[in-house]
């Protein structure tokens, strides 16, 4: 049943719809004792037109434009174009003298007798241009939104090994330590991993589920680092039946431990999340005495996030980044679905 909506089969309905409405209008709107008659356009004729004009329509409109309307042959189509509708008019004629020869007596009449097949013409010419101009905008609409997809899914595919990398390090900072922390952060990360490989395959994912991924990074960092770091941790959110892009947040998060960790005495880190009416606030601080590039993966987090947003959250988000006494910090103020 489904299958039955589909525009194309939609498209066709309607065209046979309106046939036949028109073609069989003599018989509705008129009746037996007046011929069937349309005025005095006797009915049978008008149906006869009716096919005529099916045939000036479908002609021009999926033969005559798609071979001949272009830059090289378009004389050709015009020629072609007059010759189909001129044809009409004889076949008309004869038509008329042999099985009503009283209508062509009046001259009144010929008006709305022959002038239909140059309507026609013009109708099905229209027709078939807006036609390929929404078909062509639909079109460059798929393929941008293929692309956004494509480009999407590629970006996706950076965090989760980048991420990785950064988690498996602090795993080998615990096991170097023999910390009896191993266990719950294994345990941690397993659930991290499994959060990366199944939700995040969605387009978009429950807030709840994006702020339980958070949380069990944060505890990896505070079990990596112990008393050494100064985390501060803060969710607040009056509602959580909203959905996000997934693993969105972490980036603004690894940048701050990345570039907030081993650069100075009294390391300080502050992450804070609120959510209320549909609007969140991100804010991410951490102290940090120079700019330092720790590796070739620098960078890749905030230029990835920047990227999503712009793909994802255009004209619905705010992301300020400002430095100011030697702490960096990260607001992104976005409206939530």
């Amino acid at each position: 049943m489904k299958s039955f909506f589909r525009p194309g089969y939609i498209n066709i309905a309607l065209h046979v719809l309106i046939w036949s409405a028109m073609i069989l209008m003599p018989y509705v709107v008129s009746t037996r004792e007046s011929g069937y008659s349309i005025g005095s356009i006797p009915g049978l004729f008008f149906s006869l037109s009716g096919f005529i004009h099916m045939a000036i329509f479908y002609t021009n409109a999926y033969f005559l434009i798609p071979k001949l309307f272009n830059k090289r042959f378009w004389w050709l189509y015009l020629v072609s174009a007059l010759l189909l509708t001129g044809l009409t008019i004889p076949l008309k004629w004869q038509i008329l003298a042999h099985w009503f020869p009283n209508t062509l007596k009046d001259f009144t009449l010929y008006r709305f007798i022959f002038a239909p097949s140059f309507v026609t013409m013009i109708i099905s010419f229209l027709y078939r241009v807006l036609s390929d101009r929404i078909r062509h905008e639909k079109e460059q609409k798929e393929r941008r939104a293929e692309q956004m997809a494509t480009e999407l899914k590629f970006l996706r595919s950076q965090v989760s090994p980048h991420f990785l990398f950064n988690v498996l390090t602090n795993l080998v900072s615990l096991a170097r330590k023999k910390s009896d922390q191993m266990e719950p952060a294994l345990i941690r990360l397993s659930g991290l991993m499994r959060y990366m490989l199944y939700d995040t395959q969605q387009q978009k994912v429950e807030l709840q589920k994006e702020i339980e991924y958070l949380n069990s990074y944060v505890e990896l960092q505070k079990l990596r680092f112990g008393n050494d770091v100064d985390i501060e941790y803060e969710v607040q959110v009056q509602d959580d039946h909203y959905n996000i892009e997934p693993m969105l947040l972490i980036a603004f998060v690894e940048n701050a431990f990345k570039h907030g960790t081993g650069t100075g005495e009294n390391p300080w880190i502050s992450i804070r999340l609120k959510v209320d009416q549909g609007v969140m606030v991100f804010e991410v601080q951490n102290r940090f005495e120079q700019h330092t590039s720790k590796d070739d993966s620098s960078g890749i987090g905030l230029h990835n996030v920047k990227a999503r947003l712009n793909l994802l959250y255009k004209g619905r988000h705010q992301l300020d980044i400002n430095e100011d006494n030697k702490v960096f910090k990260v607001t992104l103020t976005l409206q939530l679905t």
